[in-house]
């Protein structure tokens, strides 16, 4: 189907409208009708040609089985000063509630994030790991031995901490059992600190 057609471009503007969310291998098969294989090798294609042209500032990065575009380290001094601008826009309400849990839980698995959060989290988590505020820092213990996630120090830069001993106090009564009314306390608490923080 994509022989006599610009899959690169195609690929490229998928990857591009979905942004931090990123694709899976899934949906770009569901799209571009191929098979896992050949959109594989469609998708390593296009990474090698970002890869190798050094006029590029963005690159395709695979991260928690999906893929995106993300910017070139070389060029970071100029992204820090954009992040650090008022006007960048604020994390979405989901990545906003994965990173409250965890701040206050770490380190925690997956799992545990979405049985508080009571939704799926690898959107989010794979959000917030591109944006540098929270990184895998171990594995847990049993079966599986799933990835542990906790913050970063960019996450203290960001909300204006020292360490994670700075963080408000949250009511303690929230446990990976929490009702929603609990957990829509904790993450209302916790996006009301921060605004503060950052006001």
């Amino acid at each position: 189907m994509l022989d006599n057609i610009n899959w690169r471009g195609i690929l490229e503007s998928l990857l591009f409208a979905a942004g931090d969310e990123g694709l899976s291998l899934k949906q770009v098969c569901s799209v571009l009708e191929l098979s896992e294989e050949e959109a594989n090798a469609r998708l390593q294609d296009l990474k090698k040609d970002y890869e190798n042209d050094e006029t590029r500032g963005i690159y395709i990065t695979e991260l928690a089985g999906t893929f995106q575009l993300v910017t070139k380290k070389v060029h970071a001094d100029y992204l820090k000063k954009l992040v650090e601008s008022p006007s960048v826009s604020s994390l979405s309400q989901a990545a906003l509630e994965t990173l409250a849990i965890i701040a206050y839980k770490q380190p925690i698995t997956r799992v545990e994030i979405e049985q508080i959060r009571g939704v799926k989290t690898e959107r989010p988590i794979s959000t917030l790991t591109s944006k540098g505020l929270v990184k895998e820092v171990g594995r847990a213990e049993g079966t599986g031995r799933a990835y542990l996630f906790g913050t970063t120090t960019e996450f203290l830069d960001y909300f204006g901490l020292n360490n994670l001993e700075e963080l408000p106090p949250l009511p303690e009564n929230i446990q990976e059992d929490a009702s929603q009314d609990e957990a829509d306390l904790f993450f209302e608490k916790f996006q009301e600190t921060i605004e503060s923080d950052e006001g």
